[in-house]
């Protein structure tokens, strides 16, 4: 007979490797906003182009299409937002986050 698998440990494991994952992906939406140059908005500004940006996302898919595009051409360094030349150390894990279809600042946003 084999021995029984510990199934609490794998779980621990399993639960401390989703907090890392998690961690790593806050650290990374971090990164984009300084890549990007959103850091220089307020903070009150960058939350309403996101809510706009989510909100928009949910009634015109074809513009995460076009959003997506963009931030493509950002990562290939065609991008012309918060060129991440000048920014030392900014972008080098956010590549990771293309996937996720940031939005790209459109003026959108609610006026102050």
């Amino acid at each position: 007979m084999r021995k029984p698998r510990d199934i609490d440990a794998e779980l621990k494991t399993l639960e401390e490797r989703t907090r890392e994952l998690k961690a790593r992906r806050v650290t990374q939406l971090g990164e984009l906003v300084t890549a990007t140059g959103a850091d220089s908005l307020p903070l009150e500004a960058l939350a309403g182009v996101l809510l706009a940006a989510v909100e928009e996302a949910k009634n015109k898919p074809q513009t995460v299409a076009r959003w997506t595009e963009r931030g493509q051409a950002f990562f290939r360094g065609n991008g012309k937002q918060g060129d991440r030349s000048k920014r030392p150390g900014a972008g080098e894990s956010a590549p990771d986050a293309s996937d996720h279809g940031a939005p790209a600042q459109t003026g959108n946003g609610p006026a102050p």
